[in-house]
Order: structure tokens, then sequence, then C-alpha cells
């Protein structure tokens, strides 16, 4: 059957991600892996409420199918929430989506042909990558630098595949607190961006899952509100980092034939998102004090950071060479290791000491691929975990490079 399959799909291998956490089914291992959000903070009393106020005054109504584009109360809450980012937008200008994954998923389904360009940073979110990959994408790809993308690289990747008679499709980035990375975008690097996609032409897609996730430094404009509404942003949004990821909810904002085309592909390959998780993700925008919410998040997660970046300083002697971010949000760290080190090889001898993390090649897009770098997730694990997990990390690498060296 498989010389049926698709060209893609005879090698496409999936969510390279997902894959490494399949090996996480031992509960005695620590896990710096997933890009999981703390359970500590999920307001599961909104939850609670909202479900059952939405089930007992219109129950036969919210478990049918329900529009394609969304329900119509989200909508307006999201319009509503978006206006304190100096984001303003109708309702030609959203769709909902049963994901931010799915968000990736339409973007790639609707601008991408075999073998289209995309502009992109390195490294960059793995989930892109797996879904623009299914639509057998290319990339102008360039290192993220320390206050964000390098755009004159960008730049001079475009002016090179324009010469060669091809355009890209679309920039992909992701500019608060930047996953695997932790890197935020600065605001000068924010405007050059959109310069650079007004002058080739050339959509800028906006991932912004994180945003309200800030521990420290200054809070920065979104691109989409640099762009004040002229139609070269597409701005994609989930609830899975703010709200819960287990609701599967996020939405989609752009330019209306954009947003149009994306209720078409949405309703050839999924055609609704549930009404109830819509309904609780309402209230949780309309009727939850979301200001405290947000405080209690940032709060929660900064002291985890600050925790967790202590515990690697007193474990990582300089003379490892080992380096890693300081992001100002989020929920990621990117480490680096000595050259000599394959952190894919590292993470099989990471887990048998019962320690996970992501090994950093997998957010590169392939022939682009670097193999000393690591994924760390701080979010999830207590502060026990965090002590004795950093523990075995460092034991790991140092027990690599003494069995390199024999």
């Amino acid at each position: 059957m498989k010389s049926l399959f698709t060209t893609i799909m005879k090698d496409f291998e999936g969510y390279s991600i997902g894959k490494t956490l399949a090996y996480l089914g031992d509960p005695g291992i620590i896990s710096f892996a997933g890009g999981l959000p703390s359970g500590d903070v999920f307001p599961v009393d909104i939850i609670q409420k909202a479900a059952e106020k939405s089930l007992k005054e219109n129950w036969s109504q919210v478990l049918q199918y329900s529009p394609i584009s969304g329900e119509k109360d989200l909508m307006q809450a999201i319009i509503d929430y978006l206006r304190k980012d100096n984001i303003h937008i109708k309702p030609e200008n959203i769709m909902i989506t049963t994901s931010g994954q799915h968000g990736l998923d339409l973007v790639g389904r609707l601008f991408l042909e075999p073998k289209d360009i995309i502009v992109t940073d390195l490294p960059t979110f793995g989930g892109a990558l797996a879904a623009f990959e299914m639509q057998d994408a290319g990339y102008i790809a360039k290192d993220i630098e320390e206050d964000g993308s390098d755009v004159k690289g960008m730049e001079a990747g475009i002016e090179e595949l324009l010469s060669l008679g091809k355009k890209p499709k679309f920039i992909y980035v992701i500019p608060d607190f930047q996953n695997p990375s932790g890197i935020t975008i600065s605001l000068e690097k924010r405007l050059a961006l959109l310069s650079l996609s007004k002058k080739f032409n050339i959509p800028l897609v906006e991932d912004s899952p994180y945003r309200e996730l800030r521990y420290m430094g200054e809070h920065l404009p979104s691109i989409y509100s640099l762009d004040k509404n002229e139609g070269n942003v597409i701005g994609l949004y989930t609830f899975s980092k703010i709200l819960c990821p287990g609701i599967r909810v996020g939405f989609n904002i752009g330019p209306p034939e954009v947003i149009k085309k994306f209720s078409f592909i949405k309703g050839a390959n999924i055609l609704n998102t549930p009404k109830l998780n819509q309904d609780i993700c309402t209230a949780f925008l309309k009727e939850y004090d979301l200001d405290a919410h947000f405080k209690k998040a940032v709060k929660y997660y900064n002291e985890k950071l600050n925790f967790f970046l202590e515990t690697l300083e007193k474990n990582f002697p300089r003379d490892m060479g080992v380096k890693w971010t300081k992001p100002e949000g989020g929920l990621f760290l990117w480490i680096t290791v000595p050259e000599g080190i394959n952190t894919l090889d590292l993470f099989y001898m990471a887990i048998e000491e019962k320690v996970a993390f992501v090994p950093g090649e997998v957010f590169y897009p392939m022939r682009h691929q670097k193999h000393n770098t690591m994924r760390i997730n701080f979010s999830y694990p207590t502060k026990d975990e965090i002590v004795e997990g950093v523990k075995r990390l460092s034991s790991v690498i140092k027990k690599y490079q003494t069995e390199k060296k024999a």
C-alpha cells in the first residue's frame, strides 16, 4: 500500500518532538522535554463553571456542529481582548482554530506548493516545521541573534532567490520568547521585519503563543499592531499556554481574503471547533479576572525560571563549555553544549539516567541542522525535579565527554 502514498508522505516521519516524547512513559523520568504549562496555574474554577453553565442552558446546541469560522460570542470576546494590545480587527479578520498547530497547518495549506520557500529563523518551532514540511517546503533560514532575527541575512537570501526567478511565500517568526530559544525580537527588528515584508510583498506570519507570559523587560508591540491593518501580517494565537492545552482552541487573524480561505480549508479538514470548548474560552475572556490570572502565571513562571537558571549556574561550571539563553518570558530556554557533543545521542543516554530534554536538531529544517543544542522546558517540573534533573543532566554530559575521550 505504501506505493500509493503521496510523494511527501512516503518519507514524512511526523512531528519529531512527538516521537521524542514517546520515550517518556516511565514515571521516574524527570522531563524538561514537553512544552507543557503548569497545571498549578490552570483556572479550573472558570473552566468547570463555564462548562456546567453552557451545558445546562443550551446543551442541545452545545453538543451539535458549530459554525466553521467560530462562535460569534468568542470572536467578539477575542476582538475586545486584542484591543488592549492595540490590535483593532473586525469579525472578517478572525477565524477560530482548533489549537495553534491547526492555525499553522492552515497557513501551510493556503500558501505552499511543493518546493515553495519560507523565510525563518534558526532554530524555530518544530511544530511549524512539521506543518510546513507536510507541503514539502524549502527554507531561507538564518541563525537567530541575541536580539532576534537576522533581518539583513534574510533580505540577502530573498534577493538571491529573486535573482533565480523565485519568491518566498511568507516569513515565519515567533517574536516573543521564541520556542525553542526563548529569544525576543527587539522593536528595531520587528520594524525591520515589517519593512522587509512590505518591500518584497511577502506576508509575515507572526506566531504569538506566549505574549502574556513576560516576566521581565519592556513589553513590545506585536508586529500585527505595527502593521496597522495594512494586510501584511497574519497573526497566530492559541489558548493553550494562557488557559490550558486540553481545550484545543486558538485563532488566526489577518486580511479578510486570507481568513475566508482559511475557513474553506477548515471546512474541508476538521469542519468545526467544538462549541463547548469555545464557550469555555469566551467565559475565560469575558467573565474571569484576566489581570489577576496573568499576574499569578507570570509570578509563578518567573520564579521557576530564576530557580532553573540558578540551578544551572551551580551545576554547570564555565569550564564545561555549556551555555544557555536567559529569556524574558515564555516557557523555554536553549542550551548549547560543546561542538563534539551530539545531543540526539546524549538524549538516549539521558533517558537511561531518567532525565529528558528535546534534542535541538528537531528545531532545524533538514540541511540546516545543528547537533549540539537542546531545548529545556522549565515551566512544568517542580523545584525538586529541577534540582535533581539538572544534576542528572550535568552528570550525563560529563559521562558523554569522558566516554568520547576514552
